[in-house]
């Protein structure tokens, strides 16, 4: 209808002229985070780091008496464990992955051109990782609780922990994603999920290692992250400021790296 028609008395006007323009900025942050979290799930690697290993070494670990933790129940050794190694599995190992391989096709150049803009990219990928981090924790704690887990303390602590410790394995993911090729992103991270999972106390006591070399550990963002959420929902204590202070300086030093080294394309 043109502006020199009216609509008859009692009738309402339509106007069906198109009105282009870009959606709402968090709209397309939440929509580009959904399709996130979809491939996520959808891919089998993804899942197998995400879900099944954690829960898989959560299972046997607590059933078979595979490992000496030095006295006190298995499960409450190990459950806060899973839960930090589901944190790396997603906010690093995944994460580098994933962006690594998107560079090197074009994705993320083309993306970051797009209305939702390269801040808004980075903004949906982190509120991805935080729901996929979600997820985990439901599935892991479930899980736990099934084995007899009856965590303690604060969870507002275990919170801070994980939030601040996604921030740093998410740092150390964009910068290894930002600056190596593809397929050494891949084996890079493939390794040091594999070396962390080993040495950063998830499974393995630290108390097992020399001393010279435990101090040295400690200070790992894997060790830091397990060590605090042990303390809190294992022993009942109070947020444990030492693996905190490990978990921001980590944080701080790799996104700091990655707003002056990350390259798009």
């Amino acid at each position: 209808m043109t502006g020199s028609e009216r609509a008859p008395a009692g009738q309402i006007a339509l106007d069906f002229t198109p009105a282009p323009g870009a959606a709402p900025f968090p709209r397309m942050v939440l929509a580009q985070a959904g399709a996130e979290v979809r491939a996520m799930l959808r891919n089998g690697e993804q899942l197998l780091l995400t879900l099944i290993i954690p829960v898989l070494l959560l299972t046997g670990f607590s059933l078979a008496p595979l490992i000496d933790i030095g006295g006190g129940r298995r499960i409450d050794f190990l459950a806060p464990g899973v839960l930090a190694l589901a944190v790396m599995s997603t906010a690093f190992t995944g994460q580098a992955i994933a962006t690594g391989f998107e560079r090197r096709y074009g994705v993320l150049k083309r993306l970051g051109a797009t209305p939702l803009s390269r801040a808004g990219l980075m903004l949906a990928k982190t509120s991805a990782v935080v729901a996929v981090e979600v997820i985990q924790a439901v599935v892991i704690v479930c899980v736990g609780l099934a084995l007899g887990w009856r965590p303690h303390g604060s969870f507002l602590s275990a919170a801070l922990l994980i939030v601040v410790g996604t921030a740093a394995f998410s740092g150390l993911g964009l910068l290894m994603a930002g600056t190596l090729r593809a397929e050494a992103t891949l084996a890079a991270a493939n390794l040091v999920y594999l070396l962390l999972l080993g040495a950063g106390g998830v499974i393995f006591p630290l108390s097992k290692f020399p001393e010279g070399m435990r101090q040295v550990l400690e200070l790992l963002p894997i060790s830091a992250l397990t060590g605090g959420l042990r303390a809190v929902l294992a022993q009942g204590a109070a947020l444990p400021l030492g693996p905190l202070a490990v978990l921001a300086a980590w944080a701080v030093l790799s996104l700091g790296l990655v707003s002056r080294t990350f390259r798009w394309e």
